[in-house]
């Protein structure tokens, strides 16, 4: 499969002035920017920094972004799924993940996480794709937001939505393992038949594995 990438860009004012969403950009591209220091969910910013570039130079990796001037102050990563998920098993060459999205609180209230979601899928090869969102409420920046749980899945549900993903049921251990815990999907419009019955059988693989140990 070629992934194609289509770069495509939005700037739109804040109060402390424009930011622009822009990408995919390619690790060259994005050396050219400082990466904020508050970017710590998932890993010091320095070396989230280095896993975003990586990224960015896979064959499917995608990585769009939000900067203020030359700092990038918001991010969503989309590739293959990691080796060790089920979502990998079968090596389906058109499912990719939206493995992190992340904004700083300077810029949070100004939907950059929908902006971004939104310029990712004006690339029309993304309707090639099966994208997922696995969602764990313990990735959640709870303290941050000072939301519930409940009121922060509301607002994932609806920030995912501007990407067109929607949630969709698995019998995945860990997804299963909390109620608040989701499966995302957006199915593209030229995803054959085929590769949706794959992709089911992946999002109830437990129930497969099951029936397939009892004939």
């Amino acid at each position: 499969m070629n992934h194609e990438k289509t770069y495509h860009k939005e700037v739109f004012d804040s109060e402390h002035g424009p930011v622009v969403i822009e990408g995919p950009l390619s690790s060259k591209e994005l050396a050219a920017y400082t990466f904020d220091e508050q970017l710590t969910a998932f890993r010091p910013a320095e070396k989230q920094f280095e896993a975003v570039q990586s990224i960015a130079d896979f064959e499917e990796g995608r990585i769009i972004i939000a900067r203020h001037n030359e700092n990038i102050v918001g991010y969503v990563t989309y590739l293959h799924p990691d080796p060790l998920e089920r979502w990998s098993e079968g090596n389906m060459e058109n499912l990719i993940e939206l493995g992190a999205i992340e904004v700083i609180p300077q810029f949070r209230g100004y939907r950059i996480g929908s902006r971004l979601l939104r310029i990712s899928m004006m690339d029309e090869f993304m309707e090639n794709y099966i994208v997922i969102s696995t969602e764990y409420h313990w990735h959640w920046d709870l303290k941050g937001t000072g939301l519930n749980i409940w009121d922060y899945r509301k607002v994932m549900e609806k920030m995912m939505a501007a990407g067109g993903l929607t949630p969709a049921p698995t019998d995945d251990p860990e997804i299963i393992s909390h109620p608040a815990n989701c499966l995302m999907v957006r199915i593209g419009k030229h995803v054959s038949e085929e590769s949706v019955e794959q992709f089911d059988t992946l999002r109830f693989l437990t129930r497969h594995q099951y029936r397939q140990a009892r004939r």
